[in-house]
């Protein structure tokens, strides 16, 4: 299998040699008009030969492409998935947290999670966050929600909580609200079991 794998590798550049020497044009005797007022035109044979760069030359003619940097790039959709459901007891009830993180945290911007007294309080902290977080479930019930995540990286902090015996929803996803911006970004459904 290996042995056929580069056989049919060399033929296909064996090939591609071929037909590059095939469309390579072939000096002339006779130099055009526009080749004698050319101080760089050249009639020695070796400046006839194509380059491995004269061979590249319909990709190197396009412009690169623009690499998106944080000032011009919208953020990624989150992917959501789980870590753990953890056990604990509060109010002298018994809770489930299911613990979520963010796969692509790193790919939203710090200004995202700025504290934005400018915009309307979560209850009486009027220094949330300018992007909330909510969990919902895949038939759109809110869940829980975050409205003073710091950071990025708190996107692998988040939870939701139902009493123990309550069976949770099958899937879940959040929503990144970003309150500055009027823009909402939506999550894949993820689990609630491991």
């Amino acid at each position: 299998m290996k042995l056929t794998k580069t056989i049919v590798l060399f033929s296909g550049g064996l090939l591609l040699a071929l037909a590059a020497s095939a469309v390579t044009p072939k000096p002339t005797s006779s130099p055009s008009a526009a080749d004698k007022t050319s101080p760089s035109s050249k009639s020695s044979p070796a400046a006839a030969k194509p380059s491995d760069s004269d061979l590249a030359v319909p990709m190197e003619d396009q412009a690169p492409a623009a690499v998106p940097t944080p000032a011009n790039a919208n953020p990624p959709k989150p992917v959501l998935y789980m870590i753990e459901q953890q056990p604990y007891t509060a109010n002298g009830k018994n809770w489930i947290r299911y613990r979520y993180d963010v796969l692509n945290k790193a790919d939203y911007p710090a200004a995202m999670f700025a504290a934005a007294p400018s915009l309307p309080p979560c209850g009486s902290n009027t220094n949330a966050s300018r992007t909330w977080v909510d969990f919902f479930d895949s038939t759109g019930r809110r869940l829980y929600g975050f409205c003073a995540l710091s950071k990025p990286a708190d996107l692998g902090k988040i939870w939701f909580a139902l009493e123990e015996g309550v069976i949770p929803p099958s899937y879940v996803y959040i929503e990144l609200n970003d309150r500055q911006t009027n823009t909402k970004y939506k999550s894949n459904l993820a689990d609630t079991t491991i």
